[in-house]
């Protein structure tokens, strides 16, 4: 029920660095639910052949992944798949790939950065000069989907991430119009203080209960 209404061809953002964050039973649920043509936005490209990441791919059901970290010890499924052309790679240093979610979260829709200028990263992105350092224009992600992993959930979707567990989570629920979140405890509204409050609820439209890790 949670995945209702994603539709084929959709942009997805998936919280997480590695394991750590990571809203695994949301994806298992984006496997059952069966949209296909996907993009899907995230840390890294799974490992192993059990993970709910990797499964969502072998489907080959993602048309593209944009990602910092496609390549682990254990990214067998990723490797298969992209060296037979069946799933395309977008790279992105990890520090652009945060910035330019966080800007469509912003309304910013494009912006500049040194990272990656001189590189193969650079090539056909349009590059200018400021302060005697060249820079390269990159473009926000502005997803139609974010699955978020959250400790802590109220009643209006305000949310606290665990640790590091919040890295990638709180920027990526403001970058699409539905964010769905997996949390493990569900407590009274206001049981969260305001300072906690790393996401706001906001930017949250649906909450479901995973109290397993």
């Amino acid at each position: 029920e949670a995945m209702q209404g994603i539709k084929d061809g959709s942009v997805v953002l998936f919280g997480g660095f590695g394991a750590v964050g990571h809203p695994k039973h949301l994806i298992d649920g984006l496997i059952e639910q069966g949209a296909k043509d996907l993009t899907l936005v995230g840390n890294n490209a799974g490992s192993g052949r059990v993970e709910p990441l990797v499964r969502l791919l072998a489907t080959g059901r993602v048309r593209k992944i944009i990602c910092s970290f496609p390549r682990s010890s254990g990214s067998v499924v990723f490797d298969e798949m992209h060296k037979a052309g069946k799933l395309e790679l977008e790279l992105a240093p990890q520090g652009t790939l945060a910035e330019r979610i966080r800007a469509a979260g912003a309304g910013i829709p494009a912006f500049y950065t040194p990272t990656a200028y001189g590189t193969a990263l650079a090539e056909g992105k349009e590059a200018r000069e400021f302060n005697g350092r060249m820079h390269l224009l990159e473009y926000a992600i502005k997803a139609d989907v974010a699955l978020v992993e959250a400790w802590q959930a109220d009643r209006w979707g305000n949310l606290t991430h665990r640790d590091s567990a919040r890295n990638f989570n709180p920027v990526m629920a403001m970058a699409a119009p539905l964010t769905i979140v997996q949390t493990r405890h569900v407590v009274d509204l206001g049981a969260i203080p305001p300072e906690h409050v790393h996401t706001a609820g906001v930017f949250v439209q649906r909450v479901t209960l995973s109290a397993a890790p």
